[in-house]
C-alpha cells in the first residue's frame, strides 16, 4: 500500500461520516415514505375490518367475488375465463386448492401445468383481480373425499378433519410445502392474495373442538398474515365459528341472510357481512335431472345482497369439468356420484360461454361501479368434427398381459392399501378382482362403488351399494370369477368421510364362505396406464366384441383445433381419453349427455382417441358444437 493511500484514509472517513450526517437530516425533513414505490408504499394493513366495513388500506371496500377453480379448466383458458371475470364487474377470485391433487402420493408434490397455483393466482392479479384463497386442507368442492388425499385412508385409525395425530401430522407436512408458495403471494408482500380460508363448512362436521384453532394456527405458523374467514352454511353456522376469525356464510336465498346476520351479530358483535358462497346453480349427480337456476332469480338475489351492504362470492363463477375421476359424491339416504361436467348452471358455462346471468349481472355490476367495465372477450369458436369410427380394439381380458403384475393376496385388498404408486395406493378408477371358484351359489360382499361380475369372461350382473347379493349360475370344473370394481367418486360433503374405502371391503362369500387367493389389478387409467398398449397389440374391431374393451380410433383436425363436445350415443358407460387426457366418465343413464373437449388438448392433424367400454359400443363417436347437459330442473 502507498504512503499516498495511507495519508488519505482518514480524510476519506471523515467525508463518508460527513456525507451520512448530511443525508440523515435531510430525511428528517422529507417523507422518507414517498421514496418507496407506490406499489409498497400502499401496502400497510392488508384488508381489515372496521365495523360494518371491509376496508383495504384506508378505503372502503366492497368484494365482489367469484370462483374458478383452476384444477378444473385448461392452463390455456385461465386468462380467457379472467377477463371474462373482470369484464364482468367482479373485484375479487376466489379458488379451492386440492391437497389430493397436489400431493397424490405422501411427499411428491404436483404444482405443474394445470395445478401451477402461483401462476394462476399471478395471472388473476395482472388481469386486476384479488384472490381470496381456500387451502383447506378440506375443501368439499364437490371433488373426491373432499380434495383430501386417498392415501390417508391407509392408516386404520384415520379420523379425518381432526386433531387425531396421523392428520395433523400429514397436514403439516402438507401445509410446509404448500404455504411456501402461498406466503410470497399475500398482499402484505406484494402479492394479490387479501384473504385466506380456514378450512371449509367444520361447522356441518364438527367432531372436534379443537381442530379448527389447530387449523387457524398452523396457517399462522406457516406464514399467513391477511385476514382469516370461515364459511359455513345455516345448519353449521353456530359451530363454525372460531375466535379471532371472521365468520361468512354460504347460502342461495337473500332471505337467509338477516337471519344469519342477526346470529353473527350476537356472537362476533359488529363485522362485515360475507356471503362466502352464493350459490349461482348446483352441482348434477348421475341418474337426476340437470339442476338449474332463473337468471332472473339470480339477479334478484345478488342485488338485494349488496344492497344490503353484503360482500359477496358467486359460487360458480365458472364451474368447468371434473376431468379424469377427480369428482367426488353424496351419500346420505342413498349413494350419488357428481357427473363429470362441473357447468353447475354457473354464470359462465363449463366451456366459457357467456349466459343469460352473466349479461343481467355485468349490467347491475356496471350500474354500481361509477365506470365502465372492460369490454367481455369474444367467445371461443366452438367445432362439430366428422365423427370417429373405431378401427382397433382390445378386449380387457387381452390387455391384462400388458398391465403391471398384479397382486396377489389371500384376502381381498381395498384400492387405497394396494401396493402401488410406491406404497401409496390406487386413488382413481377401477380395480379388478380375480379368484377360481368351483361351484354355484350366492356371492355376496361389499362392493364400492360399483362391481361388474364375470364368470371367466361372461357377464353375469352387479354388485354395489344397493346390491350386496348376486346368483353364480352352475359353473363346471375350476372357473375364474372376476369382479371390476369401479370407483365412482368418494363421498366429499358428510360425516362419513372416514369410511371412503374402494373396491372389495373386506371379504367376499360364495355361500356364506370367504373366497380366498385374489389376483387383483390397478387400472388408475392414467398416461403412464395407457403407454402399455403400443400399436402392435391391437386387433380390428370385431362384429361381437368382448367387453369390457378398449376401442382405438383417430380424430382429425384440420384447422386450428376448436373446442367441441364428444356425444356418445349408442354406447353404456366408460371413459374417454383424447391423446392421453382423461376427459372423464360417459353415462347412459344421464343427465349428462356430452363431454367436454377443450380444443387446447387437440393438435392439428391426427388425435388419438380411446374409449373405454365397460358394456355396449356404440358404431360411432360424434361431435357437436353444444353441450347437453339433460333435462332441466329449476330449483327454488
Amino acid at each position: 500500500m502507498t504512503t499516498w493511500s495511507l495519508r488519505r484514509r482518514p480524510c476519506r472517513a471523515v467525508g463518508l461520516l460527513l456525507l451520512l450526517i448530511v443525508g440523515f437530516l435531510v430525511l428528517l425533513r422529507l417523507d422518507w415514505r414517498s421514496l418507496l414505490s407506490p406499489w409498497l408504499r400502499h401496502r400497510r394493513a392488508g384488508l381489515h375490518i372496521r365495523g360494518r366495513n371491509f376496508v383495504l388500506e384506508d378505503a372502503t371496500f366492497q368484494i365482489f367475488g367469484g370462483s374458478v377453480h383452476y384444477f378444473r379448466v385448461p392452463r390455456a383458458y385461465w386468462r380467457d375465463r379472467l377477463l371474462k371475470m373482470k369484464a364482468c364487474g367482479l373485484n375479487t377470485l376466489t379458488t379451492y386448492v386440492p391437497w389430493n391433487l397436489h400431493e397424490p402420493q405422501r411427499g411428491k408434490f404436483d404444482f405443474s401445468g394445470n395445478l401451477d397455483l402461483e401462476a394462476f393466482v399471478l395471472m388473476a392479479a395482472k388481469i386486476g383481480l384479488w384472490v381470496i384463497l381456500r387451502p383447506g386442507p378440506y375443501i368439499c368442492s364437490e371433488i373426491d373425499l373432499g380434495g383430501l388425499p386417498s392415501w390417508l385412508l391407509q392408516d386404520p385409525g384415520m379420523r379425518l378433519r381432526t386433531t387425531y395425530k396421523g392428520f395433523t401430522e400429514a397436514v403439516d407436512l402438507y401445509f410446509d410445502h404448500l404455504m411456501s408458495r402461498v406466503v410470497p403471494l399475500q398482499y402484505k408482500h406484494g402479492g394479490p392474495i387479501i384473504a385466506v380460508q380456514v378450512e371449509n363448512e367444520y361447522g356441518s362436521y364438527y367432531k372436534d373442538p379443537a381442530y379448527m384453532p389447530y387449523i387457524k394456527k398452523a396457517l399462522e405458523d406457516h406464514g399467513i398474515v391477511e385476514l382469516l374467514l370461515t364459511s359455513d352454511n345455516k345448519d353449521g353456522l353456530s359451530k363454525g365459528v372460531v375466535h379471532g376469525v371472521l365468520a361468512t356464510i354460504n347460502l342461495q336465498s337473500p332471505h337467509e341472510l338477516q337471519l344469519l346476520t342477526t346470529f353473527l351479530l350476537s356472537v362476533q358483535r359488529v363485522q362485515p357481512t360475507m356471503v362466502m358462497e352464493y350459490w349461482t346453480g348446483w352441482f348434477d349427480s348421475w341418474g337426476g335431472p340437470h339442476n338449474i337456476v332463473d337468471a332472473s332469480e339470480v339477479l334478484g338475489a345478488v342485488s338485494a345482497l349488496i344492497k344490503a351492504g353484503s360482500s359477496i362470492n358467486l359460487y360458480m363463477f365458472h364451474g368447468g369439468t371434473n376431468f379424469g375421476f377427480i369428482n367426488g359424491a353424496m351419500h346420505f339416504h342413498e349413494y350419488k356420484s357428481d357427473v363429470t361436467s362441473y357447468d353447475y348452471d354457473a354464470v359462465l358455462t363449463e366451456a366459457g360461454d357467456y349466459t343469460a346471468k352473466y349479461g343481467k349481472l355485468r349490467e347491475f355490476f356496471s350500474s354500481i361501479s361509477g365506470g365502465s367495465l372492460p369490454t367481455p372477450p369474444d367467445l371461443l369458436p366452438k367445432a362439430a368434427y366428422e365423427s370417429v369410427r373405431p378401427v382397433f380394439y382390445l378386449s380387457l381380458w387381452d390387455a391384462l398381459q400388458y398391465l403391471e403384475e398384479p397382486t396377489n393376496s389371500e384376502k381381498p385388498i381395498n384400492m387405497e392399501n394396494l401396493p402401488v404408486n410406491d406404497g401409496n395406493g390406487q386413488s382413481f378408477g377401477y380395480i379388478l378382482y380375480e379368484t377360481i371358484i368351483d361351484s354355484s351359489g350366492v356371492l355376496s360382499g361389499l362392493v364400492r362403488d360399483r362391481g361388474q361380475v364375470f364368470v371367466d369372461t361372461v357377464s353375469i350382473g352387479f354388485l354395489d351399494h344397493k346390491r350386496k347379493k348376486i346368483l353364480i349360475p352352475l359353473v363346471q370344473g375350476y372357473t375364474i370369477l372376476r369382479i371390476l370394481v369401479e370407483n365412482c367418486g368418494r363421498v366429499n360433503y358428510g360425516d362419513n368421510i372416514d369410511d371412503q374405502h374402494k373396491g372389495l371391503i373386506g371379504n367376499l362369500y360364495l355361500n356364506n364362505s370367504p373366497l380366498k387367493n385374489f389376483r387383483i389389478y390397478s387400472l388408475d387409467m392414467k398416461k403412464g396406464f395407457l403407454k402399455r398398449f403400443s400399436g402392435d397389440i391391437w386387433n380390428p374391431v370385431p362384429e361381437a366384441p368382448t367387453f369390457p374393451a378398449f376401442f382405438l380410433g383417430a380424430l382429425f383436425v384440420a384447422l386450428s383445433p376448436l373446442d367441441t363436445f364428444l356425444k356418445m350415443e349408442g354406447w353404456e358407460k366408460g371413459v374417454v381419453l383424447i391423446n392421453g387426457q382423461n376427459l372423464g366418465r360417459y353415462w347412459n343413464i344421464g343427465p349428462q349427455e356430452t363431454l367436454y373437449l377443450p380444443g387446447a388438448w387437440l393438435e392439428q392433424g391426427l388425435n388419438q382417441v380411446i374409449v373405454f367400454e365397460e358394456e355396449m359400443a356404440g358404431p360411432v363417436i360424434q361431435f357437436t358444437e353444444m353441450p347437453h347437459l339433460g333435462r332441466n330442473q329449476y330449483l327454488n
